[in-house]
């Protein structure tokens, strides 16, 4: 990034001067008062480096041209923007262009960019023959987008009684020789860049800078996550300044309902973040003490090894920021009273497809079991948006929610029966039935079949739900309403540290994060566990190197040897406007891992690791740096 902002740097694009993409902002009352008048103040820098995103299954798909049509099979997050650029890379109309999801074996964001895609349309449009493409590792890795490189300075500042009073930040993002999703990277670490707290001074800039590296992409969290290594190292910074506990501290200057964030935005409702907070203490009391016997314990005998608990918490905006970010979602039933759900989010892992079928069979009354789901074929289902932002269960949920009870109050009204009836289905039939009444019949031979978005279909009646998100413009300082909900949580990471050989092993880590409602418990706890993983490779071993790594043996990623225990508790803070009062959890679960990890790390050692990842290397240099040496550290 130095070379790129250098003066009299080559520009790369005509559109970035000074090889700047693009430059975020948010401003909220007077930052140098603030910091000026404050009592204590903290100061980090951080750098992180590309990570890749590992997924199982390299990127892969077959084309074949049908007609004046491409029909094209292919692992992706995103299929309707896919579409749209396949058919412009053609030189054809978006109607001319087919895509069917695949199963998809791991996206994490490395997926909503376009891959063989254009090559395999091309080839297969050209030849008039099927064609396929398997990406090799090597091949993945080198052509695949990365995390973002962040440098990132950041100051904060608190009053004597322990409340936040100003945050001033800065990130500078490497987002290599094209923008992919720079932009986005750029937009929203601002809004999130001072933490889920309440900070009433808040200056927070960002620039997404072009460089001759590797493009870099969406990966879960779209540059929150390093944001959060800084925000979450000046909580610990000032908490111990003021002598106060680094949970407390959190917990005062949570927000909560009621309170304002940065961008002037109020929370309305659903803010967990103390709940979350809560649940942990008494958790984060216990391994702090049993760290600390250990400490004293390892001491005396002479092992090299310390133990430390380290905290981390987080929010994330459900959604596009500041964007309109619609979905639509069809419900059928045909003349034999199959049920079908028509829905175009698509499942990456996260358990998409039965969370939509969850909501839907609830919204119109049935078992989930009943409902047939088609998902994902731009040709059979209408636009549900890209699988990212951690949306789908929100705004996805609230439009397959909204198909479901459009469906049921169409059955309501043909059978003329009232809100409660009880519906069954079978055998080309549909029966109503009202507590203490009898059962009224609807043969759907005798309907007339109506148009649905899936030209193959016939259904007799069809309900439709659509939702796109209450956001509003953010101003040049960046105020207005970014997103409609929010995700909280906090983290807490029991760790151990070799202070001989510099490594760290994560023994435990404990998450709380408020879900709005938990539509499949199960599921979210998986999403929490595989968050947890990658945050874990985050902070400890992942580092891409562009033209050397292309390989998972080179490339470490964390295995089940790596895997801490894991507790999950699960916070459900309702949201009045989520499907059922749910919210997303897919990104929000990776955010804190790492900054309590680093932050175990320094409570074990004394040592602030700034530099990502941290290696046995770094850490064993910095906790040689420490003064007064590898003295055992409180838990």
């Amino acid at each position: 990034m130095d070379a790129a902002l250098a003066a009299g740097a080559p520009r790369l694009h005509d559109h970035a001067p000074g090889n700047i993409l693009i430059e975020g902002r948010v401003r909220h009352g007077d930052i140098e008062a603030a910091l000026a008048g404050a009592a204590v103040t903290a100061g980090v820098e951080v750098e992180t480096t590309f990570v890749e995103h590992a997924y199982i299954e390299p990127e892969a798909g077959y084309a074949r041209r049908v007609g004046d049509r491409i029909e094209l099979f292919v692992s992706t997050q995103t299929p309707y923007m896919d579409r749209d650029e396949v058919a412009l890379i053609l030189g054809i109309q978006p109607e001319q262009v087919r895509i069917i999801p695949s199963a998809v074996g791991g996206g994490f964001g490395g997926k909503l960019d376009l891959s063989v895609h254009p090559l395999i349309a091309t080839a297969a449009w050209l030849l008039d023959r099927p064609v396929r493409a398997v990406w090799t590792r090597p091949e993945s890795m080198a052509a695949s987008p990365k995390r973002h490189p962040a440098r990132i300075r950041a100051t904060a500042s608190a009053s004597a009684d322990g409340m936040l009073t100003g945050l001033r930040f800065h990130g500078d993002f490497d987002t290599g020789a094209y923008a992919s999703w720079g932009p986005t990277v750029a937009n929203r670490v601002p809004v999130h860049a001072m933490g889920p707290y309440v900070v009433p001074a808040v200056l927070a800039t960002t620039r997404a800078i072009h460089t001759n590296n590797p493009p870099s992409g969406a990966f879960r969290g779209f540059g929150v996550p390093q944001a959060a290594i800084a925000h979450e190292a000046l909580m610990d910074d000032l908490a111990g300044q003021l002598g106060i506990d680094a949970l407390e501290f959190r917990y005062r200057n949570a927000l909560r309902a009621g309170s304002v964030t940065a961008t002037g935005q109020v929370l309305r409702a659903s803010a967990g973040l103390p709940a979350c907070l809560e649940a942990l203490r008494p958790r984060w009391t216990r391994l702090r003490n049993e760290a600390t016997a250990w400490n004293d314990a390892a001491a005396a005998i002479g092992d090299p090894r310390r133990r430390g608990v380290g905290i981390g918490a987080m929010w994330y905006g459900i959604g596009n920021t500041s964007m309109t970010n619609p979905s639509t979602i069809e419900m059928g039933i045909d003349r034999e009273g199959t049920v079908t759900l028509y829905s175009g989010a698509v499942d990456i892992g996260q358990g998409a497809s039965t969370v939509m079928v969850q909501i839907a069979a609830d919204a119109l009354g049935v078992e989930a079991s009943t409902i047939h789901l088609v998902s994902g074929d731009t040709d059979r289902t209408a636009d549900a948006g890209k699988s990212s932002a951690s949306r789908q269960t929100f705004v996805s949920g609230n439009a397959a929610r909204f198909a479901g009870e459009d469906l049921r109050r169409q059955l309501l009204t043909l059978a003329e029966v009232g809100d409660d009836a009880r519906i069954e289905l079978g055998r080309g039939r549909v029966t109503l039935t009202e507590a203490g009444a009898r059962p009224t019949v609807i043969d759907l031979a005798e309907l007339p079949a109506v148009r649905a978005t899936d030209p193959g279909a016939a259904p007799v009646l069809l309900g439709r739900g659509s939702y796109d998100p209450r956001t509003t413009p953010l101003d040049a300082d960046g105020q207005g309403d970014p997103y409609e909900t929010y995700a909280f949580g906090a983290q807490i990471a029991d760790v151990e540290v070799d202070i001989e050989l510099g490594t760290v092993r994560v023994l435990r880590i404990v998450a709380a994060h408020d879900v709005g409602r938990a539509i499949n418990p199960t599921q979210v706890e998986g999403q929490i566990h595989g968050g947890i993983a990658q945050g874990l490779g985050m902070a400890l071993m992942e580092a891409y190197v562009p033209g050397r790594t292309d390989n998972l043996h080179d490339y470490l990623i964390p295995t089940i040897g790596d895997a801490p225990a894991i507790e999950c508790l699960l916070i459900e803070d309702a949201e009045p406007a989520g499907p059922y009062g749910a919210k997303g959890v897919g990104e929000p679960a990776l955010v804190p891992t790492a900054p309590a990890i680093l932050g175990a790390i320094h409570a074990a050692t004394g040592a602030r690791i700034t530099r990502l990842p941290a290696t046995p290397d770094r850490v064993l240099a910095a906790t040689r740096a420490v003064p007064g040496g590898f003295a055992a550290r409180p838990g």
